[in-house]
């Protein structure tokens, strides 16, 4: 990235001491960015406590199906060319889910201690004054705020979570993440007129949908056209069609969560989801880097260029400002 550079750590993961990488994200930024972009990765973090390994049935499997594994590597690589700011949760998925509402929640992974209210948890858990969230529309395929089956697997633990150690991970990570990237989104929006999030993630390989050529690569989610001006999604496609990229539109990855929190074009704070598929950067066995992740850092690093430029123009009413040229 580059030089001049403010790094930011926040929330805990615990059973890791901070010394020891334990804080739940990390976000570096250029003290003075060229372009009115933060790339955010939910869904990257590696730092498993102890504990968290011994609960799981099969820590290797899980932790393999459960990130988007390494994609944060490739978000480095386009921060660094680029001048974005970059927020990356290093507390894993397996704790915590980032794209989930506080209160989607499996109850039946939780044991309740005797008196127990569910509505004041809730309560606790999403803040005073903020509205519930999906009804657990997530948790019911077993991938809540903390997932608890995989597909063709089933269950990931060995035994159930306790209510005092969910509020601890939403009370040391999802709600300082969260925190954090909505202050960092208004500063972008207030220095530059409008500001986009660019919420990072990859899927595994999609199956070619009757009728369609060749499965997509990429998808880019706007929340069906909610979570940002439309010139930005159009932009989007039309720089990955220049490039030869099979791109699909909310289908089957519409953005979650981080969307629909962050999100406001109407103030001017933008956001759209891009699902990268994990072959395009990873070796065969989707477990490492391989030799195309610097292909696809490079594809990635023209996009970002392309959005953040479109929306320092809707910043500024379609005149560019100087620092973005």
């Amino acid at each position: 990235m580059h030089k001049d550079l403010v790094t930011s750590k926040g929330g805990s993961v615990a059973g890791v001491s901070l010394g020891e990488g334990g804080h739940a994200f990390v976000h570096v930024a250029p003290r003075h960015m060229p372009l009115p972009v933060l790339i955010a990765v939910p869904h990257a973090g590696r730092v498993y406590p102890a504990e968290i390994n011994a609960q799981m049935r099969d820590p290797e499997h899980s932790q393999l199906r459960l990130e988007d594994r390494l994609i944060d590597t490739v978000g480095v690589e386009i921060a660094r060319a680029t001048g974005t700011g970059l927020l990356v949760a290093h507390a894993p998925r397996a704790m915590i889910d980032l794209n989930r509402a506080a209160d989607d929640i499996d109850w039946g992974m939780v044991t309740k201690p005797k008196g127990f209210n569910k509505d004041a948890l809730v309560d606790t858990l999403i803040g005073a004054g903020r509205p519930v969230g999906s009804g657990n529309a997530r948790s019911r395929s077993g991938l809540g705020l903390v997932p608890r089956r995989l597909p063709g697997f089933g269950e990931i633990w060995r035994s159930k979570i306790t209510v005092d150690e969910m509020t601890r991970r939403v009370e040391q990570i999802h709600r300082p993440y969260h925190d954090f990237l909505a202050r960092e989104l208004v500063r972008i929006r207030d220095a530059w007129g409008a500001a986009l999030l660019i919420d990072l993630h990859s899927m595994p390989p999609l199956r070619r949908r009757e009728g369609e050529g060749l499965a997509a690569k990429i998808v880019l989610g706007d929340r069906f056209g909610v979570s940002c001006d439309s010139t930005i999604a159009n932009h989007a496609f039309r720089y990955l069609e220049h490039h030869g990229c099979v791109t699909a539109h909310n289908r089957p990855y519409s953005g979650g969560y981080v969307l629909d929190r962050h999100a406001n074009p109407a103030r001017g704070i933008h956001a759209i989801q891009v699902e990268v598929c994990r072959t395009t950067y990873l070796d065969s066995a989707l477990s490492q880097t391989g030799e195309n992740a610097g292909v696809l850092a490079q594809m990635l690093t023209g996009l970002v260029r392309v959005l953040g430029a479109e929306t320092a123009g809707l910043g500024s009413g379609g005149q560019l400002p100087q620092a973005a040229e």
